[in-house]
Protein backbone atom coordinates (compact mmCIF):
# COMPACT_ATOMS: atom_id res chain seq x y z
CA UNK A 1 0.00 0.00 0.00
CA UNK A 2 0.90 3.73 -0.60
CA UNK A 3 0.99 6.04 1.88
CA UNK A 4 1.38 9.86 0.69
CA UNK A 5 1.41 12.78 2.61
CA UNK A 6 0.67 16.04 0.91
CA UNK A 7 2.18 19.22 2.48
CA UNK A 8 -0.09 21.96 1.18
CA UNK A 9 2.27 24.78 1.50
CA UNK A 10 3.29 28.74 0.54
CA UNK A 11 6.78 30.18 0.73
CA UNK A 12 5.22 33.62 2.43
CA UNK A 13 3.69 31.61 5.22
CA UNK A 14 4.83 31.52 8.56
CA UNK A 15 3.16 28.95 9.93
CA UNK A 16 4.26 26.57 7.17
CA UNK A 17 7.90 27.17 7.66
CA UNK A 18 7.02 26.08 11.44
CA UNK A 19 5.56 22.69 10.14
CA UNK A 20 8.40 21.85 8.24
CA UNK A 21 11.21 20.71 10.82
CA UNK A 22 8.39 18.49 11.62
CA UNK A 23 7.87 17.29 8.66
CA UNK A 24 11.31 16.42 7.46
CA UNK A 25 11.87 14.36 10.99
CA UNK A 26 8.76 12.33 10.31
CA UNK A 27 9.81 11.71 6.55
CA UNK A 28 13.37 10.72 7.73
CA UNK A 29 11.98 7.96 10.64
CA UNK A 30 9.65 6.87 8.17
CA UNK A 31 11.03 6.96 4.66
CA UNK A 32 10.22 3.00 3.83
CA UNK A 33 6.89 3.50 4.36
CA UNK A 34 5.97 6.90 3.54
CA UNK A 35 6.24 9.24 0.51
CA UNK A 36 5.92 13.41 1.09
CA UNK A 37 4.53 14.98 -1.61
CA UNK A 38 5.29 19.04 -1.15
CA UNK A 39 2.60 21.11 -3.17
CA UNK A 40 3.32 24.96 -3.44
CA UNK A 41 -0.13 26.32 -3.73
CA UNK A 42 0.93 29.54 -5.40
CA UNK A 43 2.75 27.25 -8.21
CA UNK A 44 0.11 24.43 -8.45
CA UNK A 45 -3.26 26.16 -7.81
CA UNK A 46 -5.10 23.01 -9.71
CA UNK A 47 -4.05 20.72 -7.07
CA UNK A 48 -4.90 23.20 -4.50
CA UNK A 49 -8.40 23.22 -5.63
CA UNK A 50 -8.83 19.81 -6.12
CA UNK A 51 -8.27 19.29 -2.96
CA UNK A 52 -9.86 22.24 -1.56
CA UNK A 53 -7.27 23.46 0.02
CA UNK A 54 -8.15 26.83 2.11
CA UNK A 55 -6.02 27.32 5.25
CA UNK A 56 -1.91 26.96 5.17
CA UNK A 57 -0.21 25.06 5.93
CA UNK A 58 -2.84 21.86 4.90
CA UNK A 59 -1.41 17.73 5.70
CA UNK A 60 -3.45 15.09 3.61
CA UNK A 61 -2.15 12.41 4.22
CA UNK A 62 -4.20 9.17 1.67
CA UNK A 63 -3.63 5.80 1.26
CA UNK A 64 -4.90 3.69 -2.19
CA UNK A 65 -8.33 4.01 -1.15
CA UNK A 66 -8.02 7.74 -1.14
CA UNK A 67 -7.84 10.49 1.73
CA UNK A 68 -7.43 8.92 5.28
CA UNK A 69 -6.85 12.44 7.03
CA UNK A 70 -6.47 16.14 6.62
CA UNK A 71 -4.79 18.30 8.95
CA UNK A 72 -5.31 22.01 9.00
CA UNK A 73 -2.63 24.51 10.48
CA UNK A 74 0.24 23.34 12.52
CA UNK A 75 -0.22 19.49 13.49
CA UNK A 76 2.44 17.75 15.85
CA UNK A 77 4.32 14.74 15.30
CA UNK A 78 1.97 12.31 17.14
CA UNK A 79 -1.28 13.65 15.76
CA UNK A 80 0.49 12.56 12.03
CA UNK A 81 1.96 9.29 13.19
CA UNK A 82 -1.41 7.93 14.65
CA UNK A 83 -2.89 9.05 11.34
CA UNK A 84 -0.24 7.86 9.41
CA UNK A 85 -0.83 4.62 11.57
CA UNK A 86 -4.78 4.33 10.56
CA UNK A 87 -3.63 4.72 6.76
CA UNK A 88 -1.73 1.24 7.16
CA UNK A 89 2.10 2.53 7.22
Amino acid sequence: MTITLKDFYADWCGPCKTQDPILEELEEDWEDELQVEKVNVDEQQDIANEYQVRSLPTLIIENDDGVVERFVGVTQRADLESALEEAGA
